[in-house]
């Protein structure tokens, strides 16, 4: 029941649409009965009845009155159907639109372990192919059921009326499409569930080499990809024939039995009417209603298999639906004039709930160990150390990526858990190795932090990321449009398109993940000095593997095994015997 309060609440806004669609159903399915009743007076009066011959030449104005009638009511009842129609699909739009917005927007405020646990083919799945299923559900199903339902009952109690005895054969089948129903229900339903998740699972390998094409060409492992997505491929299909097949199983004694009523009525209203237990004008009416015992149950299979869809997609929709993130703004947070950046790590200490970005750790390791040190607002400090010593964790802490797991982090003297996180987040800058650049022109995706962005600023910021030069020669300049992912660009683009990015916010903090790792030493320079002469204060935190990026640093912290190793300057780091002048001694 959970899951039709929880589709009845998306439906806010179209509740009384919906309603009115199922009350014009209900009148729609009892209009059935009147045509069929029309025409059993027609029979009885103008041609079995005693006086047909002389009601034929006598009351022919009652005779179109009546084929009237049936012409009135048939376009009645079309047009009653339509109206319906029509309702329910703007009101299942509506409700899909509702809920896939919430889903989006949910997902927006998620933190990093979110997307840790659900894969992109998944989230997809999800928004597209199991929204989809309710809205057809909600349109289709719901109704369909709702009618089947109604037509029985309305078809049952007009035949009741008329003769038990004949009725009584007609609808007698009906507690063996119950049974089958039942069991079919039983079997199908969780293999439903489990094709839903093997779509997950192809999806998510056809986005994964969609993704990576450029890394499956360069190591030339096509055939590798094709077959794996053969292997997912098959898989799904297998499923998807046992599950069809099995609905098939049970689908076909249905229709056979619901098929069966069309006998049930020749041989039973033949015998009764011969017998004289009914009127030729009673077996016309059972005639011209038989269908209406059939369909509902031939359409009883087609309806418990969407059900069963609706209730599998249904169910993935609602983790997403109501996971809220683990990383939250605290009710008694609050927003200060402007961060001046001024940070301080105190006995920080922080485990991955699963597996490490940066550290092949699991949930048992620290990942980080007692890390504490200062930073003024406006300083450069430069972080280094080996792969997986933890660097990228620990700028990721600074605007809550993660949460500390001990300890806590300052900004400004104030703990960054009771900021908001808007403006914490809006006062971090970040470029990063790994640069993801969006569908959109060079020039959308600098302004991407600050939509607000004058083309002039725009233009400044591309020449303090050394990005303004290779940017006037694309073919539109800052019209171009970049790629998915960044597409038709070098890594060295890339990394500089991100770096105006960060730049473009005015951020007080600005973090670099080892963003000049693909650019040569000359553009290097470049950004160095681009950094050193901002036009905004900025304490600056640099991620770095060259020395040539951390040798101006004001302050150096070196990382090892997530614990502080060495800190320093330079020029006392070189005169130590550690990690960094092994690093300067390898690069000199």
């Amino acid at each position: 029941m959970f899951l039709f309060r929880w589709l009845w609440k998306n439906l806010q806004g179209y509740r009384g649409r919906y309603i009115t669609a199922f009350v014009l159903t209900f009148i729609a399915q009892i209009m059935i009965v009147l045509n069929p009743f029309i025409m059993r007076i027609v029979v009885e009066t103008f041609i079995s009845g005693e006086n047909a011959a002389e009601n034929i030449v006598t009351r022919q104005g009652y005779l179109f009155w009546l084929i009237g009638l049936t012409i009135v009511f048939g376009f009645a009842r079309t047009g009653i159907s339509y109206l319906v129609h029509m309702l329910c699909e703007v009101c299942s739009q509506g409700a899909v639109f509702r809920i896939r917005s919430h889903l989006f927007r949910n997902m927006q405020t998620q933190d990093a372990d979110f997307y840790d646990l659900y894969r992109t083919g998944d989230i997809m799945t999800r928004l597209s192919g199991d929204v989809e299923m309710l809205r057809h559900t909600t349109a289709w199903s719901f109704r369909t059921l709702f009618e089947s339902i109604i037509c029985f009952f309305v078809v049952s109690i007009f035949y009741f009326t008329i003769n038990p005895y004949m009725a009584l054969c007609m609808i007698g089948l009906t507690p063996v499409i119950l049974a089958v129903s039942i069991r079919f229900n039983k079997k199908v339903g969780p293999m439903f569930g489990d094709l839903r998740e093997r779509l997950s699972g192809l999806n998510t390998a056809a986005e994964e080499n969609v993704s990576g094409n450029r890394v499956v060409k360069a190591f030339a492992a096509e055939d590798y990809e094709i077959e794996r997505f053969r292997k997912s491929n098959l898989d799904y299909a297998e499923q998807g024939k046992k599950t069809s097949i099995t609905w098939w199983k049970f689908f076909l004694p249905m229709e056979v039995v619901s098929q069966a009523v069309f006998t049930v009525h020749l041989i039973s209203g033949g015998l009764f009417a011969i017998n004289g237990v009914i009127s030729m004008s009673d077996y016309m009416a059972f005639s011209m209603l038989a269908w209406a015992v059939s369909q509902p149950m031939s359409t009883l299979g087609y309806v418990i298999s969407d059900l069963k869809r609706f209730t599998a997609s249904a169910n993935k929709i609602i983790e997403v639906y109501y996971s809220r993130p683990k990383i939250i703004e605290r009710e008694d947070a609050f927003e200060i004039e402007r961060i001046n950046g001024d940070i301080e790590f105190k006995n920080v200490c922080f485990k991955y709930s699963g597996k490490s970005s940066d550290s092949s750790s699991n949930s048992k390791t620290e990942t980080l160990s007692d890390i504490s040190f200062q930073i003024k607002a406006g300083e450069t400090v430069a972080l280094m150390g080996e792969t997986g010593s933890g660097k990228t964790t620990l700028v990721n802490l600074i605007p809550r990526i993660h949460d500390v797991t001990s300890g806590e982090i300052l900004i400004d003297g104030i703990n960054i858990r009771m900021l908001k996180l808007r403006q914490l987040r809006s006062s971090v800058g970040m470029a990063t190795q790994e640069v993801l650049l969006y569908s959109d022109t060079i020039d959308g995706n600098i302004a991407f932090g600050n939509s607000k962005l004058d083309f002039e600023s725009v233009q400044t910021y591309a020449k303090m990321a050394d990005a303004h030069e290779f940017i006037e020669k694309t073919s539109d300049g800052y019209e171009t449009i970049v790629g998915e992912r960044g597409v038709g660009l070098s890594g060295g683009q890339k990394q500089r398109i991100a770096l105006a990015r960060a730049l473009a916010v005015r951020p007080s903090i600005l973090i670099l993940d080892d963003t000049t790792s693909a650019v040569d030493s000359e553009t290097e320079k470049h950004i160095q000095d681009s950094l050193r002469n901002l036009d905004f204060p900025c304490t600056k935190i640099i991620i770095a593997a060259r020395i040539s990026s951390a040798k101006d640093a004001d302050k150096i912290i070196v990382l090892k095994d997530g614990k502080i190793a060495e800190t320093g300057t330079h020029d006392s780091l070189i005169q130590a015997n550690g990690y960094y002048r092994e690093v300067y001694e390898l690069q000199s």
